[in-house]
Formats: structure tokens, sequence, C-alpha cells
């Protein structure tokens, strides 16, 4: 009479929910080897592998590998070490996902062709090293390399972004955008204008702390936004010599033609819809709340300037 601690296969298959067929293969791999044969030549296990397989069971559902499994029961290597490793890999599996999902999201949004889905897969898996590279090659192009100035190297970090590490789905899909922006050489040009209007700022006021142009010039405009005054009108006109007497001071030149043309430009420059999209994208990239559009300032000041030609 056999004794009744011995399990047929069948028997442990029924006990564990586990197929005969799976319970075989796991022995064949020596993961959970029976304990002996019967007369008749048939595997025969102790009860203790029915845990055994259950724990198994449990380690395949959290996606380890077979092999990795037979080191563990075996105690070649500890639960807690395999559990770190593999909670390690799939970060990284997560991290490749969100940015699958976040390239899909950006193909759904912005309905890109096979053309230019080229190389939004090198932008979305960009290492860091690659990142930085890229991000430092615009700053750099934009402001001449020139971070002496402390000044000048605050406005550089306040335009350099910072992808997470485990970005969410429309950071990645910012940071496509913002890419693509950077490696836009008529959009480097309109930073380049915006960067040497301010180096020519801080000369003209030395070292010391002052206001940025266009936060003086918001100042001088606001109300009149908000008493919703025509651009075109004589009203603005008043408004519009005060921008212009302001901004002479900051280009030392002389009030006058030369300084509105100059204005202009200048508006041209800090209204270009990338240089706003750029900050916008920024923010998002860099979980920073949303900058406040400076568009309707910007495009009542040009039009004003320009009706008073």
């Amino acid at each position: 009479m056999e004794d009744d601690t011995w399990l047929s296969i069948g028997d442990l298959a029924r006990r564990t929910g586990l197929a005969v067929k799976t319970i075989r293969y796991y022995a064949d791999r020596g993961i959970v080897p029976p304990a002996g044969r019967s007369a008749a030549g048939h595997r025969r296990y102790r009860a203790d592998s029915a845990a055994r397989l259950t724990f198994v069971r449990t380690l395949r559902d959290l996606g380890l590998d077979l092999e990795t499994i037979r080191k563990v029961v075996d105690r070649e290597a500890t639960l807690p070490d395999v559990a770190a490793q593999h909670a390690d890999a799939l970060a990284v599996q997560i991290r490749v996902l969100r940015i699958r999902r976040a390239l899909l999201q950006a193909v759904t949004e912005r309905g890109s062709t096979p053309e230019a889905m080229a190389t939004v897969p090198a932008l979305a898996t960009m290492a860091e090293r690659e990142r930085r590279e890229l991000i430092n090659t615009f700053l750099d192009g934009v402001f001449g390399g020139a971070v002496s100035d402390a000044a000048v190297h605050g406005i550089m970090r306040t335009l350099t972004p910072e992808l997470p590490d485990e970005p969410e789905p429309e950071q990645i899909t910012a940071w496509l955008e913002l890419a693509e922006l950077m490696q836009d050489n008529e959009f480097r040009k309109v930073m380049t204008g915006v960067t040497d209007h301010f180096a020519a700022d801080r000369a003209h006021h030395g070292a010391g702390v002052h206001r940025d142009t266009a936060a003086v010039i918001c100042d001088l405009v606001g109300p009149a936004l908000t008493a919703s005054i025509d651009p075109v009108s004589p009203e603005a006109a008043s408004v519009v010599d005060e921008v212009v007497a302001t901004f002479a001071r900051v280009v030392d030149l002389p009030v006058g033609p030369q300084a509105r043309r100059r204005l202009l430009d200048w508006v041209a420059l800090v209204a270009d819809p990338r240089r706003e999209r750029y900050l916008e994208l920024l923010a998002v990239v860099n979980g920073w709340s949303a900058p406040e559009t400076l568009s309707p300032v910007f495009n009542w000041l040009e039009r004003a300037v320009a009706a008073q030609q």
C-alpha cells in the first residue's frame, strides 16, 4: 500500500489548479522535481510540492522568468534581491510603455505623416546625455555661450527643459514638440534677437538689478488694455509715446522714428507665437504652472505703434 503522503501529478494539478502539462514542464526544468516514482514509473510528489508550485505560480504571475524562479526556490538567490532587480526592470519597461503611449498620442493629436514621424521615436527615447547635448546646443546658440553674467546664466536656467526620469505622457508629448522647436533655425534667430536685446538692456543699465523691458512695457500698456482703448485711436497715442520713450532709453537712441522702428522689430520678436509656445511647452515638461500670455499686450502695442508711424 502506498504512503498517502505521496501525490500523483494529477492530484497535484487538482490541488494547485495548474495543468498537468505545466507541472510536468516545471519538473523537467528542475523547479519542482518529483520526489520519487511509483512502481509503474509515474511521478510522485510530496505534499509540500503543492506549496512550492503555488509559490512558483505567484512568481510567474509577477513576471519572473523560470531560471530566476529556480534559483529562488533552490535558495541560490534570495527573494528580496530578485524582487528588487525585477522591480528595477519593470520600472524600465513602464518608462518604455509611457513613451510608446505618448508617441501614439502625439500621432493622434498631431496627425503626423510618415515622413514627420521619422524623427519622433529618436526624440522621445533620447538618453539623458543626448537630450542635454541638444538643449545645450540650442541655448549656446541663442546666448552665444556667454554665461559669465549671473543674470544671463539665470535666464538660461529658466529656459532649460528638465524631463523627469518618469515623465507623464503629456510631458513626453511636450518634449517632442519642444525638441523640434529647438532645431528650428528660424526660431533660434527669434530667440537670439530677444537675448541680444536683453544683453543691450544689461549693458545700458550696468550690472545692477533692473526690471526686464517686457515687464515695464506690460505695465505701461496694461491699463490701456483694461480700458479697452482701441490701439489705432488717438487715445492710444500717449501710451505709445511713453512706451517709445522708455524703449529709446533702453536701446540708447533718441526718441523718434528710429526708436519706433527698433521697438516694432523687438515687439515682432517677443510676440512671435513660437516663443510663447516654447514657454508653454517648457512649463509642461518641467511641471511648472502655465505661463501668463503676453500676446494681447504685444499685439495691441504692435498695432498702436504702426498706427502712429
